[in-house]
């Protein structure tokens, strides 16, 4: 691991700063290590010591971009507040991130065998690890059954997140994560929803609500 600050620091952010422009200039497919050796100034063997290839590589400069370390929720003391705190972490890490240079990753993951593994891996993994740690609580808490689905939770917010990102480029504000909890995910889990004698569709999706409850 590099040393804060030290060299070894400045020669990662160099190299990760150069993988994150020649990604945005050729994308993916024409992105080699040794154009990224080139353009930090480093020899190939450095990059090859601190990552085995180019999936790895890619992943840790994106992430780095994003500016987000790992997501890690704190235990609010309820099932609905803990999924709104995952889902505005989710929703800071992918608002931190360029909308094309990540479309352009995931579509690299369809011919990529490597990349997509590592995706999965580091990536999606990660979000079902946080949903599966605040269903644990919820379980511990008695509020959700044992058999609740974490990874059914991270998909459908990661689907409808990456849609709003990159799709629709409608609001990922607080009143859209806030129904889409109260009108989805806690019913997912078999939980009441606290709309379910006032049914809305979602901000944005369809029909708009005239409730002002929902304004940003």
């Amino acid at each position: 691991m590099a040393v804060p600050g030290g060299r070894g620091a400045t020669r990662e952010t160099a190299i990760l700063q150069a993988t994150l422009e020649l990604l945005a200039e050729s994308g993916y497919d024409q992105l080699t290590i040794d154009a990224v050796a080139a353009r930090a100034r480093c020899s190939k063997a450095t990059i090859y010591r601190r990552w085995p290839g180019k999936a790895a590589l890619v992943i840790t400069a994106v992430r780095q971009h994003a500016g987000q370390p790992v997501m890690a929720v704190p235990d609010t003391g309820s099932l609905r507040s803990d999924l709104l705190a995952a889902l505005q972490a989710m929703r800071s890490s992918l608002s931190g991130q360029d909308a094309a240079l990540i479309l352009g990753l995931l579509i690299a993951m369809h011919r990529d065998p490597e990349l997509a593994g590592v995706v999965r891996q580091q990536v999606l993994l990660a979000k079902r690890e946080v949903f599966d740690a605040v269903i644990a609580r919820a379980v511990a808490r008695g509020d959700v059954q044992a058999k609740a689905d974490g990874a059914l939770l991270a998909e459908i917010s990661s689907a409808v997140l990456f849609s709003r990102l990159l799709v629709t480029g409608e609001p990922l504000d607080g009143a859209f994560t806030r129904h889409l909890v109260d009108a989805v995910l806690l019913p997912a889990l078999g939980r009441p929803s606290p709309d379910d004698d006032n049914a809305r569709e979602l901000p944005g999706c369809g029909r708009r609500s005239s409730s002002a409850s929902w304004a940003a």
